[in-house]
């Protein structure tokens, strides 16, 4: 009897079923075996029910008790007693620590308004309720600033949306029917692990598997193919590809007339993007972009896996809006197998979430505070808790050309008090010097909700212990499949940690907050969360079927092809080659290739050869020159043991990963008498890092890549490649452009 069978027999374990918090598209099922005896967790699976997680986590996952149980683990409130950054704390009870933090807060409120308090969270859970269910209630209660959540895949979404009109796609089985795979700006194996079984599903049956990445990264490594580009440059590349589909007639004639708007148009566009043209930009040969085209247009089912690396430079909303054309002009949204996948986020769009974040409960009676709160974009953080009025107003979320900044006069009061959870933003955040000298700030009040003391942890003045995922009650939705999870408390909370949810509730009571919707159980709101759906596609979702089974496929065909028959959420209900929203939203209203900034930096023009040119960088006081170099163009992916910073402080992951480093194409690397094994100063206008170099041929020469997130604690240099990210946005949505940075590398001369 294999050993999870003899946790469901055994008295002595009670097995529960719960889900995956983490920034993955795979949310995974999982089982927890709990001793009943001691309520401590001795063994951790992939439930082999989940049709998607089929019985297996990822490396990461699968040590999640060490997670639990680390040693490092916050089990206390802290209480800051040295200067900010230093990471001195002393313990402090609950009820003071709460009563302090509340105080805090109203002196601020009365000073300088609730818009001077500010949240800052990301995808630390994802759940419904632990991530910003009981959080928004706190916040919108208060008339706190908002904060835009743009930092990840704001661009992406935003072209896909213009374009299809949800984000919704292929499901991931049905990758097992098609017959040619491209995956595209995605390291499946890293970042989408439970895609991959039917990738090689689909290749046993003859599937072709080709990667089009700048880095040969293990996704590449394990296909039939790889196809360097430089990075930013997939729209030319995907134009091209039009280009070639259209001259040689291989679209799908009948379904551009019945499905799509905009055709004529898009044809006229694509006519001046040769393979040539594109060949100068992408550094594909002209060649092998008219076999891509001719490949892919007359292969059926053919399916494309985008993922967010795609979009995470200046145009990288027009470049995703540009490759969500493909599928419809060859007709592949036809083919079970065929199509597009870039987030599955789309098929819970009908959630009704308003009962979860208590809006019916909060606007039944008259606002405390009669305006609407400014909305801050998380990306310009060191911007927004800036003291100059100027930055403050560059810190409005303005996604769109037509959304206009405020003036500095009119950007609202500094930011006074900044509660901090489900994030790291001292390590993730771009412009890392910016974040921590806002951090710095003597009169900045920061709370942070955690597990472990972060590089963030270390400049609060109170760090609040969380509970983990074993530990409390949560939903969550998935944006790579179809399924809905219950997450049931599988342990006690270990030490004194608290979920954010009743973190919250306790602050809502010590400032006098006693609206209803503060005094329901986590337990009751998520119930009442289920039962209170009315779309057809949470039709037999019920509270009673969650907690007995764990999860709900929604209501939908299978196989579900979604646009077979057309019938996209567009305005038009067709895909919109020609997008009247995006005219009246000031942008090209037809796919087009918008640079990435780093060729407008690097002064990169097609086909332009290398230059040298010197750079005066400033750092902190030390002023230093570049070397007369070009520069070249840094990414900074997700290391392979690495979830964002989450799981970056597990030794075992750490030594996985060795050491941070900096891969480096041999051609670059030799004109700078780099070798491997080398330090090297990674450097521009906003600061510089230290990083080992690695060199490796399986690089698009003229990119360096990065892998992160470390925390700046755990790196050699007390930096991270944030250090020299910028805060300026995409072209879409106000995102961040975190594979878009200019940047000059020289050798460490010791």
């Amino acid at each position: 009897m294999a050993k999870i069978d003899l946790y469901h027999t055994d008295p002595s374990f009670t097995v529960v079923t719960g889900a995956c918090p983490h920034d993955c598209p795979d949310t995974c099922s999982w089982q927890v075996a709990v001793e009943t005896g001691s309520g401590r967790a001795v063994d951790i699976w992939g439930n082999p029910h989940h049709s998607i997680t089929q019985g297996k986590l990822c490396g990461k996952v699968d040590r999640y008790l060490e997670r639990t149980y680390h040693a490092d683990r916050l089990m206390t409130p802290l209480r800051r007693v040295g200067a900010k950054g230093s990471g001195h704390f002393v313990p402090v009870a609950w009820d003071a620590a709460i009563a302090e933090i509340a105080a805090r807060l109203r002196s601020v409120i009365d000073a300088y308004g609730a818009e001077a308090v500010l949240p800052y969270s990301y995808s630390g859970t994802l759940g419904f309720l632990q991530g910003e269910g009981m959080a928004t209630r706190f916040f919108e209660r208060m008339g706190a600033s908002r904060l835009a959540r743009t930092i990840c895949s704001e661009a992406g979404f935003e072209g896909y949306l213009y374009t299809l009109g949800a984000a919704e796609g292929m499901a991931p089985e049905d990758f097992a029917h098609a017959r040619l795979i491209l995956i595209w700006g995605s390291n499946t194996l890293t970042s989408n692990l439970h895609l991959w079984p039917f990738v090689q599903a689909a290749r046993k049956q003859g599937a072709r598997v080709l990667v089009i990445d700048p880095a040969r990264t293990r996704t590449a490594q394990a296909a039939d193919e790889w196809l360097p580009i430089r990075p930013g440059t997939d729209g030319a590349l995907a134009l091209a590809m039009m280009h070639v589909i259209i001259a040689e007639q291989l679209h799908d004639d009948d379904y551009v007339a019945r499905y799509t708007v905009g055709f004529d148009q898009l044809a006229g566009r694509v006519r001046e993007w040769t393979p040539a043209r594109a060949a100068a930009i992408t550094g594909v040969p002209a060649q092998r972009i008219i076999d891509l085209a001719r490949d892919y247009a007359t292969t059926r089912p053919a399916a494309i896996r985008i993922n967010y690396g795609i979009q995470r430079h200046y145009g990288g909303g027009m470049a995703v809006r540009t490759i969500a054309c493909l599928p419809a002009l060859i007709g592949a949204w036809r083919a079970h197998g065929g199509g597009l996948q870039l987030s599955a986020s789309g098929l819970f769009r009908h959630l009704d979430k308003r009962g979860l974040y208590a809006e019916d409960e909060l606007l039944r009676a008259p606002r405390p505070w009669p305006f609407t709160p400014r909305t801050l974009n998380m990306n310009r953080l060191g911007d927004a808790l800036s003291l100059d009025p100027t930055r403050l107003a560059q810190a409005h979320y303005h996604p769109r050309p037509i959304d206009p900044l405020p003036a500095p006069d009119q950007a609202g009061p500094p930011v006074k008090a900044l509660l901090v959870y489900n994030c790291n933003p001292a390590a993730g955040a771009p412009d890392q010097n910016a974040v921590r000298a806002g951090l710095r700030r003597d009169d900045l009040f920061t709370v942070v909700l955690e597990h472990f003391q972060t590089d963030t942890a270390d400049y609060a003045d109170y760090i609040l212990p969380a509970t983990m995922q074993l530990e409390h009650w949560d939903i969550h939705k998935s944006y790579g499949h179809a399924y809905l999870a219950l997450n049931r408390p599988a342990l006690a909370p270990v030490g004194a940690s608290l979920p954010n949810s009743e973190i919250f509730r306790r602050l809502a009571a010590a400032l006098g907050y006693v609206d209803a919707c503060f005094t329901e159980t986590d337990e009751e709101i998520l119930r009442a969360f289920v039962e209170t759906q009315t779309h057809e596609r949470f039709a037999g979702i019920t509270w009673p079927r969650l907690l007995a089974e764990g999860f709900c496929r929604l209501n939908l065909p299978d196989p579900y092809l979604p646009f077979a028959q057309g019938n996209f959420p567009t305005p038009s209900g067709k895909c919109e080659f020609y997008s009247a929203r995006m005219a009246a939203d000031g942008y090209d209203p037809l796919p087009s290739y918008t640079r990435p900034q780093w060729q407008e930096q690097a002064g990169r023009e097609e086909g332009e050869t290398e230059r040298e040119e010197p750079l005066s960088i400033a750092t902190g006081n030390t002023p230093l020159v570049a070397p007369r170099r070009s520069p070249l163009v840094c990414i900074s992916p997700p290391a392979h043991s690495f979830l964002n910073t989450t799981f970056a402080n597990a030794l075992r992951f750490i030594e996985r990963e060795v050491r941070p480093v900096l891969r480096i194409h041999p051609d670059d690397a030799a004109a700078r008498g780099i070798e491997d094994g080398n330090q090297v100063r990674v450097c521009n206008e906003l600061g510089e890092v230290h990083l080992a170099a690695a060199v490796t041929a399986g690089l698009m020469p003229g990119t360096v890549l990065a892998p992160g997130v470390w925390w700046a604690k755990f790196s050699p240099d007390g930096r991270n490649i944030n250090q020299i990210t910028s805060s300026h946005e995409t072209d879409m949505g106000a995102s961040a452009r975190f594979y878009d940075t200019v940047v000059w590398v020289e050798k460490i001369i010791t």
